[in-house]
C-alpha cells in the first residue's frame, strides 16, 4: 500500500533537492554517499586540515634558493648574448662550450637566442678550455648583494 491509501501524506520533495542528491552526473560514486551528519563532520575535518597545512605569512616572504645552488667558484660578470655562441662578457669577447647551461631569474634554462640584445648581471662558470659552462642570470636581490669574499688560502 502506498502513502496515499494508508492516508498520509508524503513529504514535499522538490526537484533541486532530488537532483542534487540523486544525480549520477555529481556522485558518480552514490554507494559511496554521505548523509547530512557525516557530509558535515567530514567537511569540518576537510577544512581543519586545510587551515592547518597552510604556512604562516611570515613564513611565505623568504626568498627562495637557487636548486641547484650556484656554484662556489662561479665569478660575476656581465653578459650580453651578440650572436650564440659569441657573446660578449663584461665588454670583452668569449664564447659559449657546447651545451653550456643558462638559467635564468627563475632557475630555469633557456636557450641563448632568447636572451640576445639584453645585458645581463651573472655569475658564471669556464671549462678547462675557457668557454663559458654554466651561467646563472641573477635576480635583481642577488645583483644588489656583492659577491662573497674569496676564499683565504694560507700556505704553510
Amino acid at each position: 500500500m502506498s502513502q496515499r491509501e494508508l492516508g498520509q501524506e508524503p513529504a514535499p520533495v522538490s526537484i533541486i533537492s532530488f537532483l542534487y542528491y540523486c544525480s549520477l552526473w555529481i556522485y558518480t560514486m552514490n554507494r559511496c554517499s554521505l548523509s547530512g551528519r557525516s557530509a558535515w563532520v567530514f567537511m569540518q575535518a576537510l577544512a581543519a586540515l586545510a587551515l592547518a597545512g597552510s604556512p604562516p605569512a611570515s613564513a611565505q616572504t623568504a626568498a627562495p634558493q637557487r636548486i641547484p645552488p650556484m656554484a662556489a667558484n662561479a665569478q660575476r660578470g656581465v653578459l650580453a648574448v651578440t650572436a650564440p655562441p659569441e657573446v660578449l662578457l663584461d665588454g670583452q669577447p668569449a664564447r659559449l662550450a657546447p651545451g653550456a647551461r643558462i638559467r635564468d631569474r627563475n632557475n630555469l634554462l633557456v636557450v641563448s637566442g632568447a636572451l640576445l640584445g639584453q645585458q645581463l648581471v651573472v655569475r658564471y662558470t669556464r671549462d678547462p678550455l675557457g668557454l663559458l659552462r654554466e651561467i646563472w642570470v641573477l635576480t635583481p636581490a642577488e645583483a644588489a648583494v656583492g659577491m662573497p669574499p674569496p676564499p683565504v688560502i694560507t700556505s704553510h
